[in-house]
C-alpha cells in the first residue's frame, strides 16, 4: 500500500483539496498521511487544523513555522523553520510521495525538504502565473522540485513542459477545487446566515483582499481604497475575510475589523469561513471582490462576477466574469458596477469556466495508485525551431 503524504499550509488550499483527501482515504491501494503546518496554527488566522479533524482527517505531523511577523524577512525565517520541521516529520512519515499544492512559501520548504529525502513530490497547478506575487516564482520553483505535475489546463501544461518537464510526467486535469461543485452540499442562504450569525438580508459582496508580495502595490493603501469603494454601495451587505499569512497581510486586519464594527449590520468580518461556507457565500453572493486566485479559478462556475484587483494575479487566464481593475478607489467602484450590473446568473449563454468541470480528484488518485515513483527525471529539452 502506497503512503500518499498531502501538505496543507493554509485554509485556501485545504479547502481545494478536501476531495482528493477523502479519495486518497477511501482508496484500498493507498494510506493518506497528512502534513499540516502554517497559518493553520495561528490563532490570528483562525486555528484552522481544526476543521481539518473536525472534517474527519486524521493530522499525522503538524509543523509550526509561522512567525509573529509581518515582514519578508518573517516569512524567510519561516521557511527555514520548515526546512527543520518537515525533515523530522517526514522522515518519521516515510512517505512513498508527497502531494503539495500550489505557490505558497511553507509549500516550498515542504517541497524542497522532500526533494533532499527523495520522496517524490506531485505537484498541482503548476504552469500558472500571478505576476503581481512572489508566489509566481515559488510556484515554478516547486515545478523544478516536482517528479509529476497535474495542472488546470492545457495551456499551463504546456507551460511546465517549457520549464523542462517531460510531456510524459505533465497531466492536464483541471482544477481539483471545483471538485466542490459536483460533490458538495452548499448552504441555502438562511443557513449561511444562521451559521454566520449575521442576517443576510440585502444582497452581499463577498470580499478578500490579500497583499501584493511582488509589484508596487502598498497592501494598507490598496485595502482603504477598497474599503471607500465598498462605502459607495450601502444597500449592499459586505462580508470580509482576512488576508493570508503574507507579509504586509497583517497590517490589513485591524484596518478590516474596525470597518466591520463600525457598520455592524451591514459588514460581517470573519477570519476563515472554510470551503463549504466560502463556496456557499460565494453562490448567493452579488459580487465577489478582492484578489484571490478563488476568484478567478472557483467563482466563475457559480455564474457570479469577480472584481479583480491591482497585479496579484496578473497573468492568470480567466473567464468573461472576470472585471480588472486599477487599485484605487475610482477603478475599484466602476469594476464594482460593472460586476453586479451585469446578471451572470441569469445570463442565456453560461459563463464558461477554463478550468474544467469538476473530476480532478478521481484522475490524480488514478495517477497516484500507478505511476512509478522511483524514476531519476531528466530535463526535457523543447524541439528546435526549424
Amino acid at each position: 500500500m502506497r503512503k500518499i503524504a498531502v501538505f496543507t499550509g493554509t485554509r485556501a488550499e485545504y479547502g481545494l483539496l478536501y476531495w482528493l483527501m477523502k479519495d486518497i482515504q477511501a482508496a484500498d491501494d493507498l494510506n493518506l498521511q497528512l502534513l499540516v503546518s502554517g497559518a493553520h496554527f495561528s490563532p490570528e488566522f483562525g486555528f484552522t487544523y481544526q476543521q481539518i479533524e473536525q472534517d474527519g482527517f486524521v493530522i499525522d505531523e503538524k509543523v509550526e513555522t509561522l512567525l509573529s511577523s509581518d515582514s519578508a524577512a518573517g516569512v524567510a525565517k519561516s521557511i527555514g523553520l520548515g526546512v527543520i520541521g518537515f525533515t523530522d516529520a517526514l522522515s518519521r512519515m516515510a512517505s512513498d510521495a508527497l502531494v503539495i499544492l500550489g505557490d505558497r512559501f511553507e509549500a516550498l520548504a515542504a517541497a524542497q525538504t522532500a526533494m533532499i529525502l527523495r520522496i517524490p513530490v506531485i505537484h498541482l497547478h503548476g504552469g500558472e502565473i500571478s505576476e503581481g506575487a512572489y508566489d509566481d516564482a515559488i510556484r515554478h520553483a516547486i515545478s523544478k522540485l516536482s517528479l509529476y505535475h497535474c495542472t488546470s489546463m492545457e495551456a499551463y501544461r504546456q507551460r511546465v513542459i517549457q520549464l523542462g518537464e517531460a510531456p510524459e510526467r505533465v497531466f492536464n486535469v483541471g482544477a481539483v477545487g471545483l471538485d466542490h461543485l459536483q460533490r458538495s452540499q452548499l448552504l441555502s442562504l438562511p443557513e449561511l446566515s444562521e451559521s454566520l450569525s449575521f442576517p443576510l438580508n440585502q444582497p452581499y459582496l463577498l470580499v478578500t483582499y490579500h497583499p501584493v508580495t511582488l509589484a508596487q502595490e502598498p497592501a494598507v493603501e490598496t485595502f482603504q481604497a477598497l474599503l471607500a469603494a465598498l462605502d459607495s454601495y450601502p444597500e449592499h451587505q459586505v462580508i470580509l475575510t482576512y488576508p493570508n499569512a503574507d507579509d504586509g497581510g497583517r497590517q490589513i486586519i485591524p484596518l478590516l475589523e474596525a470597518y466591520a464594527a463600525s457598520q455592524p449590520e451591514r459588514v460581517s468580518s470573519i477570519p476563515s469561513l472554510g470551503q463549504q461556507r466560502y463556496l456557499s457565500a460565494v453562490k448567493h453572493a452579488a459580487a465577489v471582490i478582492g484578489n484571490s486566485s478563488s476568484g478567478i479559478i472557483e467563482v466563475p462556475s457559480f455564474d457570479v462576477g469577480t472584481v479583480d484587483i491591482g497585479a496579484r494575479q496578473q497573468g492568470r487566464i480567466a473567464a468573461t466574469s472576470v472585471i480588472h481593475c486599477e487599485p484605487n478607489q475610482n477603478a475599484i467602484t466602476q469594476a464594482i458596477d460593472a460586476a453586479i450590473s451585469q446578471d451572470y446568473k441569469q445570463n442565456d449563454e453560461k459563463v464558461q469556466n477554463p478550468y474544467g468541470q469538476g473530476n480532478a480528484s478521481g484522475q490524480i488518485v488514478q495517477l497516484l495508485q500507478t505511476l512509478p515513483l522511483n524514476e531519476v527525471k531528466t530535463f526535457y529539452d523543447l524541439p528546435p525551431l526549424s
